[in-house]
């Protein structure tokens, strides 16, 4: 049976049974496997993956495995400009989000620092699929099982169960600490805000709000109205923090 040598590096390791991390190891394959196969059968999602080396040239994921291969695999570069070699997979701008069912809270603080970040907490994985396909989406998921779905180009895996590690995730691993723009969407459904007289909304507003507050805007989808009350002091002090965490 055919062998090839593989080698993972960073935090792709994290993602690899114990025994496989760190270091060069021998696998068998099948005579028609792709490297996207290999690679996924050792627990690692063809979206972690930015660049692979077989023999030391660039390949893409449907490259068929060779008898003596070796393979180095590699996750996203954060700091290194490899633009000039052909890499397994990068989203194309401007980034926009897809969110499994499981990750409301984060697709909030996505919103509140300005991404577009779809999100139901109905969605089905097959439905996830197609919307990350369909409308260029990375899909964010820790079902690993969702990003090896065929027809998914761009996703990531949270490591984190705590959605204000998530959104530092999600930060550092696209490098988006200075495409922040907050309070520019909807919390509830995503659509941009717009600014809007007070007299067009004061009917709608409690008494105390309509006494303190002279600015408004309004969802262009749901009609929801926000104003610069507490909650707004607490979120810029959550902003605060994470770009912080992002910076650390």
């Amino acid at each position: 049976m055919p062998r090839a040598f593989f080698r993972f590096y960073a935090e792709l390791n994290d993602l690899l049974p114990p025994s496989k991390r760190g270091g060069c190891f021998v696998s068998a394959f099948d005579a028609n496997a792709s490297v996207k196969d290999m690679i996924e059968a050792f627990g690692v999602p063809h979206t972690e993956v930015d660049l692979i080396l077989v023999n030391g040239r660039s390949v893409g994921f449907s490259r068929h495995l060779r008898d003596g291969d070796r393979i180095s695999v590699y996750p996203v570069f954060r700091s290194i400009d490899i633009a000039p070699v052909a890499r397994a997979g990068s989203p194309s701008r401007p980034i926009r989000f897809v969110l499994d069912s499981h990750l409301g809270r984060l697709a909030a603080y996505l919103r509140m620092l300005g991404f577009d970040s779809l999100y139901r907490n109905d969605f089905q994985d097959v439905e996830l699929a197609h919307i990350s396909k369909d409308e260029q989406r990375i899909l964010l998921t820790r079902d690993r099982g969702l990003l090896k779905r065929g027809i998914v180009t761009h996703g990531y895996l949270l490591r984190s169960a705590h959605p204000r590690q998530q959104v530092v995730e999600v930060l550092r691993r696209f490098d988006l600490s200075r495409s922040i723009r907050p309070f520019r969407r909807c919390l509830h459904c995503n659509a941009l805000l717009q600014a809007v007289p007070k007299n067009l909304v004061s009917h709608r507003l409690l008494p105390r709000t309509k006494q303190y507050y002279e600015q408004f805007h309004v969802c262009r989808k749901c009609d929801a109205i926000y104003w610069k009350g507490s909650h707004y002091q607490r979120m810029r002090r959550l902003i605060e923090q994470v770009v912080s965490d992002c910076s650390g």
